[in-house]
């Protein structure tokens, strides 16, 4: 019977579990045993108790990883916690190989078979197990909430026997997943919503949401489409005409929320520390790409900058803020994962080599580093 075991995550401020009582319940129906490390749920509302109830087995940190074919995890854990897996054993999580290649180099001097998830093509197939897309959408929904509370004025228009108040002005910079859930929750709130992004496509989808779309105009040949649906670098004489529209657009906004990333590279600059001098004092922007680098001058990770009267927010881990929503949608992903390549005869998954999916989120095998991305 294939080994299950789920870890507690130990990076400070991670507070997602990889399994919930759900995914414990699927998982077992599957065949598996199943064993969750003491309080592995707990910072995300899931206690052992359930765990228990759902099918688990609870064991002690030192304990969990024995025997272990398969290890979940949100975060890479330290190669040193994988101590007693099966050789050959699976190691699913989210693992920052471009940043933390010595930690994937372990994976494979230890035998594991590390498979990244924030590397999971963006595919029709692919779409239940995408944890990026899950956990963005819950972030971009965060950051109008904890912008609108950061405001401390009404979103919605009012009207009042004393008068009007008017509706509060966000603008969304970048529009996937997690800026396309900003708009809807902004529009939700009562807010005049506009959106910029690099990608032309997008247009169409920040109309459909009820908010005006703000694109460079007369600047051929660049659509900003890169591989996989993310956006790719911009040529300098895009840079400099979206530099131009943003300052006109941005002065007006009482909110702004920035999710700008390019994969592999720090997080683009969009809003410079001028640009900031030019808004209303009391505006707050949501730098969502802040731990990486940030899209706004001036961002750190988990503090409330005030720059010229204007609240700069960002979190190192926004997803972790809402812990209990963003476990349930990043288990189901490990879950989907898991069962697409579920072999029932043998009650374990079977990886193909010449499957696509497989390819694009396999690190390490048989000792070595194997990803094509990793060994340039």
């Amino acid at each position: 019977m294939t080994k299950i075991a789920i870890l507690k995550e130990s990076t400070a401020g991670e507070r997602r579990v990889a399994a919930t009582p759900e995914t414990v319940r699927k998982l077992v129906a599957l065949g598996a045993s199943i064993v969750v490390e003491g309080g592995a749920g707990e910072a995300a509302s899931f206690p052992d108790e359930a765990f228990a109830a759902a099918g688990g087995t609870i064991a002690a940190s030192d304990a969990v990883t024995s025997g272990a074919d398969i290890v979940l995890a949100v975060q890479g854990p330290e190669p040193a916690r994988l101590q007693g897996m099966a050789s050959g054993g699976l190691l699913i999580a989210t693992l920052d190989p471009a940043g933390a290649p010595a930690r994937i180099k372990e994976y494979a001097a230890a035998g594991v078979q590390a498979l990244a998830m924030e590397w999971i093509p963006r595919i029709t197939r692919a779409q239940s197990m995408d944890v990026l897309s899950s956990q963005s959408n819950l972030a971009g929904y965060k950051a109008v909430i904890d912008a609108a509370a950061a405001y401390g004025r009404v979103f919605p228009m009012m009207m009042t026997a004393a008068g009007t108040v008017p509706a509060a002005r966000v603008f969304v910079m970048g529009v996937g997943v997690a800026g396309l859930q900003a708009i809807a929750t902004a529009r939700r709130l009562g807010a005049q919503v506009s959106a910029t992004d690099v990608r032309a496509a997008t247009r169409e989808q920040i109309e459909s949401l009820g908010a005006k779309a703000i694109f460079v105009e007369k600047v051929a040949g660049i659509a900003g489409e890169g591989a996989g649906g993310y956006a790719s670098e911009m040529s300098d004489e895009y840079k400099a005409a979206q530099a131009e529209l943003v300052s006109s657009h941005i002065a007006k906004q009482d909110i702004v929320i920035t999710t700008a990333l390019i994969p592999g590279r720090p997080a683009p600059r969009l809003v410079s520390d001028a640009q900031l001098a030019t808004m209303k004092p009391g505006s707050v922007l949501f730098d969502l790409a802040v731990a990486q680098g940030g899209n706004v001058e001036g961002s750190r990770p988990d503090e409330a900058v005030v720059r010229h009267g204007v609240t700069i927010l960002g979190y190192g881990n926004t997803p972790s803020h809402l812990a209990t929503e963003s476990s349930a949608l990043y288990a189901r992903n490990l879950y989907n994962f898991l069962a697409a390549f579920w072999d029932r005869e043998r009650a374990a998954p079977a990886l193909p080599d010449d499957d696509e999916i497989v390819q694009a989120v396999r690190l390490t095998r048989g000792g070595a580093v194997v990803h094509p991305k990793l060994n340039t």
